[in-house]
């Protein structure tokens, strides 16, 4: 696409974490997919016509950062819809101010109103199944979606609720790691934002998975060793797994319908 063509129709930009970067979708040469990705594919596919698409999320961002980091720059590209997930970092730390991230969402919402685009909000899938102390996570995150029902409603904003897919929360739409989702789910939640969006998932999608087993011992000590226990020395150090990192599409790039002519 040239440099000087005329803005496409739909210019899509997602927001968010490593839920909306797209981490657990790993591609043969390193980088990652994810499930906004497919989402602007299935948009171009459906409409039958390019689309300018942008992806500012960053893995292990808090929503304060968020915020802070990506909305302005996400509302800049003039966007004509801007997916919002955020929080799922914040419920995964003690203390967390579910009445604060319910008020932050629904401002910023208000603001890509404000400034003429489409808000779409995701919440987004649950994965304490698998996690140490799941259901501690579980609880705030059964509030913050109930909470985005409400804010949705009240605006009448689209709303994706993965969370509530009971299918989705199965540990075979998940990776190792248990707490960003493999492949097969990412493709679910794609299909559940498109049909937000009232349009159908591409045919040749695979979105549902056979059950797999629960993890042995030996499997759930190694889990621990590789994933749990850098986990909390990141936090006990402060660190975080986005750091230094950049948005993977920081400006506008075009996805073409599947089968157009480059």
């Amino acid at each position: 696409m040239a440099a000087e063509q005329a803005p496409a129709t739909i210019r899509y930009v997602a927001i968010g974490d490593s839920f909306t970067e797209g981490v657990g979708d790993e591609q043969p040469d390193g980088s990652v997919r994810g499930w906004a990705d497919l989402v602007a594919q299935g948009l171009a596919d459906a409409h039958g016509a390019p689309i300018q698409y942008a992806n500012l999320a960053i893995r292990g961002r808090l929503l304060r950062a968020i915020l802070a980091e990506q909305l302005g720059p996400a509302l800049a590209l003039a966007p004509t819809l801007v997916s919002f997930n955020g929080g799922g970092n914040d419920m995964l730390r003690p203390g967390t101010d579910l009445a604060w991230i319910a008020s932050e969402t629904e401002s910023a919402l208000r603001q890509i109103r404000e400034a003429g685009a489409e808000p779409l909000l995701l919440a987004g899938a649950n994965p304490t199944g698998g996690l140490p102390g799941g259901g501690r996570v579980r609880a705030k995150g059964d509030e913050l979606t109930r909470a985005a029902a409400v804010i949705a409603a009240g605006l009448d904003v689209r709303f994706a609720d993965n969370w509530s897919d009971a299918e989705l929360a199965g540990r075979q739409y998940w990776s190792h790691d248990r707490l960003h989702l493999a492949p097969v789910g990412h493709h679910r939640v794609a299909a559940n934002v498109l049909r937000a969006l009232d349009l159908l998932a591409p045919a040749d999608w695979i979105v549902d998975a056979p059950a797999t087993p629960a993890p042995t011992t030996r499997e759930q000590l190694r889990y621990t060793r590789e994933h749990v226990v850098p986990w909390i020395q990141r936090r006990l150090t402060g660190r975080s797994s986005g750091d230094g990192r950049t948005a993977k599409y920081g400006e506008w790039t075009w996805v073409l319908p599947r089968g157009a002519n480059t």
